[in-house]
């Protein structure tokens, strides 16, 4: 039988579990995993002191624990991603964002990695954890990642 998590109570202690399989966790200030592509990186959703249990999900994935650092996706890390985070769908109370921009973002670099897309650059998918908004930014995605953290009013 698959997990679900139908309500509130489940996420957190999902989240919780999965918390506990990372020794040293420390979630992060901001997190979000984009997709690279001709015009840069982009970022269907932006997580400030938000979505803790798809942060852990999602470096579960990446091997992240703590701190600033960007990680690149391949198609399998996100639909494991996808994966772990799916049985949230069973909790109709609260939106979850994040798995729909990762089966989207997916939708995008299946079966596209290592392939140029129209534009000459290789849609890839990335992570990027801010474990704290005075860190500088770890690469460029980092930095794409941030101005949309500032535009958004944080």
């Amino acid at each position: 039988m698959t997990a679900r998590w139908p309500t509130k109570d489940d996420l957190a202690s999902a989240r919780r579990r999965f918390e506990e399989a990372i020794p040293g966790w420390e979630a992060p200030v901001a997190f979000g995993a984009g997709l690279v592509g001709g015009d840069g990186t982009s970022f269907p959703t932006v997580n400030l002191r938000s979505g803790y249990l798809s942060a852990v999900v999602l470096a579960t994935v990446c091997g992240h624990v703590s701190g600033t650092r960007t990680y690149a996706l391949s198609a399998d890390d996100l639909a494991e991603a996808v994966r772990l985070m799916s049985p949230a769908e069973a909790c109709t109370d609260v939106r979850h964002p994040n798995l729909t921009a990762w089966r989207s973002i997916l939708a995008e670099i299946e079966g596209t990695e290592g392939t140029e897309s129209a534009e000459g650059t290789e849609r890839r998918a990335v992570a990027v954890f801010v474990g704290g908004l005075a860190d500088p930014p770890a690469d460029e995605h980092d930095a794409r990642f941030r101005a949309l953290l500032d535009t958004e009013g944080a």
